[in-house]
Formats: structure tokens, sequence, C-alpha cells
């Protein structure tokens, strides 16, 4: 059995506690002091100790993991699916090695919208400087052009980005259930322009800079020695924050600030963007929207901005397991009657699909996606396998 560095170091005093507790008053108050030593140590940072390097591969190669025939995630040697505790009892590192593969995959899927599905990547805002972050989307060639139909997507919170429902089904389960591709191939199949939103794409992150401290010794007018004693002093101080910060960040993890996309700081934010920008330019006669959880949200909110030109432009609105909330969120009547009248939210449900499910909230109608888990790809993809999309 292995010990940790961290257990090794807690140990003694672990021992010492034992032995005190049997003593005297004076010994109680030596309990006492260690006790609070102990509460003084962050556990968590200190198991960080044991952690091998923060170092992992840049690619699905370097993972030694490729996608199958059918779309599946599997080992090269072993053909084995993904295994999350590589590495057991050090679920940080797990974690860390796991997000590391989901950007690689996310890249990965941003390829297959290119290359598969046809779509160009469109960077915005469409008038940035060089220097400004930026975000982008996805279209098809015809996504402004097309006279009759237009398909938007979008996908809901957390860690997903443009042309996924869910990251975990991708990894797991296949590129099916967890991507949008499903669908903008269906799409694209059946004379749609596709739309491809990406609103979890907010901010670019940017390593901090470092705080240079001007040193005291620069101040000629002062004496000597007191110019001396304040060197001293601050070389001491910054060897225990140097001391400090070896403990509390051992794999020197870069200290990172967000940088925010003008206009698309949000994923309400990005909806309305590329409504201006894009979707209301388009000259589909009949747009249609697919949204997923957060996605469905930030459509309402579209529509609380746009209403006039939302109820003009769109059709219909296929939301899956949508999370919006028309109260809270502050919806007038006509837009819950406009709801109630073009949209439909698959919810999960292990009921037969398009079961009616009760809903408290006076908006659209609630049917069952025949689908147990919230998880995006099982939600959409039931749709896009058992219903026919309008012409």
């Amino acid at each position: 059995m292995s010990i940790s560095l961290s257990s090794l170091i807690l140990l003694p005093i672990w021992i010492n506690m034992a032995q005190i507790q049997q003593g005297g008053p004076d010994e109680k108050e030596k309990t006492t002091a260690l006790k609070d030593l102990l509460s003084r140590i962050d556990l968590d940072e200190l198991m960080k100790k044991d952690e091998p390097p923060l170092d992992f591969p840049d690619t699905l190669e370097g993972f030694e993991y490729a996608f199958n025939e059918k779309g599946q995630l599997r080992h090269i040697k072993t053909g084995e699916p993904f295994v999350f505790n590589y590495r057991e009892d050090l679920h940080r590192w797990n974690q860390k090695r796991y997000e590391a593969l989901g950007e690689i995959i996310t890249k990965y899927v941003y390829e297959l919208l290119e290359k598969d599905c046809n779509l160009k990547k469109i960077s915005i805002p469409v008038d940035a400087t060089e220097s400004e972050p930026k975000s982008f989307i996805f279209m098809s060639e015809d996504a402004l052009t097309n006279p009759q139909k237009l398909m938007v997507l979008i996908h809901g919170s957390g860690v997903v980005r443009a042309g996924q429902w869910a990251r975990r089904l991708i990894i797991n389960e296949d590129l099916d259930s967890g991507t949008q591709i499903p669908f903008i191939k269906r799409a694209v199949a059946e004379g749609y322009g596709v739309i491809v939103l990406n609103p979890n794409e907010n901010y670019i992150e940017v390593e901090k800079p470092k705080i240079h401290v001007q040193s005291s010794s620069d101040s000629s007018d002062e004496p000597a020695e007191k110019r001396e004693r304040k060197d001293k002093v601050s070389k001491e101080t910054k060897k225990r924050r140097d001391f400090y910060e070896k403990y509390r960040n051992p794999q020197r993890e870069k200290e990172m600030m967000q940088l925010y996309i003008r206009e698309n700081g949000s994923p309400e934010e990005h909806a309305i963007y590329v409504w201006d920008h894009f979707i209301a330019q388009a000259a589909a006669e009949n747009v249609f929207f697919v949204a997923h959880s957060y996605g469905g949200l930030a459509f309402v909110e579209l529509m609380i901005q746009r209403e006039a030109d939302v109820k003009n432009k769109v059709t219909a609105v296929a939301l899956t397991d949508s999370v919006h909330n028309v109260w809270h969120q502050e919806a007038g009547k006509t837009i819950r009657e406009w709801m109630r009248e073009n949209c439909c939210n698959w919810v999960s449900s292990s009921e037969p699909l398009d079961t009616s499910v009760e809903s408290m909230l006076p908006d659209c109608p609630r049917v069952s996606a025949e689908a147990p888990t919230h998880e995006g790809g099982y939600t959409p993809t039931t749709l896009v396998r058992h219903h026919t999309m309008k012409k």
C-alpha cells in the first residue's frame, strides 16, 4: 500500500495529539494548539504535492485514443473505452487529464464541422480589430442566401462548444450522440442552410502579468543603514512569499485572466449578436431553431429583445430540456402566446416519445424525449432519429 507525502507529513501530528490527549491540563492546551495548526492546513492543496506533473498530450494520438468507424472513442492498443480513473486516488489529476482530452475533442469537432459538414468558420465580432479577443460561429455556404429554410443550432451551458451537445457523451458514447453533426448533415441533405452558434466562447484566457515591486533601495534620499534594513525585510518577505507560493501551487500552474469578447460576453449576448449580424440578414423565408438546455433560455432572451423580428422570421422552435423560465425572464403575454403555438420542449422522461408531460409554466407544450437523462446528445439525437424536419 502506497502512503502519500501528505499522510507522512500529518502522521506525526496525529500521533502527538493522541499522546497529548492522555495527559493533564497543560497537555490539553497543546492539543488545542495542534488542532488549530491542523485547521490551518489546506489538505487539498497539500495533496497536490503528491501529483505527477500536469503535463498532458495535445493530440488524440498522444493520449493513445482514436475514434473508430462507429464514432466511438477507443484506446489505440487495447480497443477499450476511455478510462477516467487512470491513476487511483488522484481525482484532481484525473480530472485535469479528462479536461485536457476534452479540449482536444473540441478542436476535433471543429475540424469535422469544416471537413465533413462543409461549414465555414466565421470570426466574430465581424468588425473586430486584429488585437482584440474574438470568437467564431459556423455556417453553411448558403446560410444567408438560401431563400427557403435556415436551421439554427444552439447548445447548452458548460464546457461544450460549437457542434457539441455533451462532451461526456462524445467521450463515453459516440460522436452521433454527443455532437450536432447528425442534425447538420440531415438539415443540409433536406435543403436547409445551417448556422451553428458558439454561445460558451465568451472570453479568451491570457496569463496574468507579473507585478514587479520596485526595490526600496531606489530611494536614494534614505540613509544607507535604513535602506539595508528595508532590503533585508523585503528579501525575507519575498522568501516567505515564494515558499507559500510553492506550497499553494506546487505544479506551477499559470495564473490566468479572462478577456471578454465584445458583444459576446454571455450566451444571451451571443445569440442576440448572431441574430443581428447574420440570421436577421438571411434570405430564408422560414427559420427553425433547435436549442438545448441553456440554449433555450438564450432563445427566449433573444425573443424578449427582438420580439417583432423573431415572430416575423422564425417558423418553429424545437427546445430540448430547455431551462428557460418565462416568469424569471419576464417574458410578456404575447411572447408566451407565440411560444405556445410555435415552440415545443422535448424533456427528459421515460414515457414514450412525444407523450405529453405536465408543466407548471404557461409557455410551450412539453413532451417526452423518451430519454431518462438530461445529457444533450440523447434528447436532440432522439428527435433527429424519429422526426422528419418540416419542409
